[in-house]
């Protein structure tokens, strides 16, 4: 059975103790944020799973920074993927519990993303560059 959702979605890499941190975070908003909350927990459970010396270093990582094009209006935009606390969207540090960071965890570099945005429409982010520092 050919599903077109995972069609849609790419393989993606993740750390172990980061899809652990955000498993967590994930169930802890789902009340607040059932649609980010339910997208984040889908794609950890699809994630391959790395030590953290091992994952590829072209994946968005949490704390990696991701240039990203939105492929609707042909957007660029860099963004630094952070935990909630730390996000401040003016610096460009945006929140993991937001469906553009939801979506572009555990992408790699010139991989893109069918996701849906706030209005609900499914957009194509595509990953441009990524810098982990």
């Amino acid at each position: 059975m050919h599903n077109h959702a995972t069609a849609a979605r790419p393989p993606i890499h993740m750390i172990d103790r980061e899809a652990d941190a955000l498993a967590g975070l994930a169930l802890e908003a789902e009340a607040r944020l059932p649609q980010v909350s339910a997208l984040l927990l889908d794609e950890i459970s699809r994630a391959h799973i790395h030590g953290e010396g091992k994952i590829p270093e072209d994946v968005v990582t949490m704390m990696a920074s991701a240039e990203f094009i939105d492929e609707a209006t042909g957007a660029s935009r860099t963004i630094q993927l952070v935990y909630p606390r730390d996000a401040d969207i003016s610096s460009g540090r945006v929140s993991i519990l937001t469906l553009v960071g939801a979506g572009l965890i555990g992408l790699r570099e010139g991989q893109s993303i069918r996701w849906p945005d706030r209005s609900g429409r499914e957009r194509m982010l595509s990953v441009v560059k990524v810098r982990r520092d």
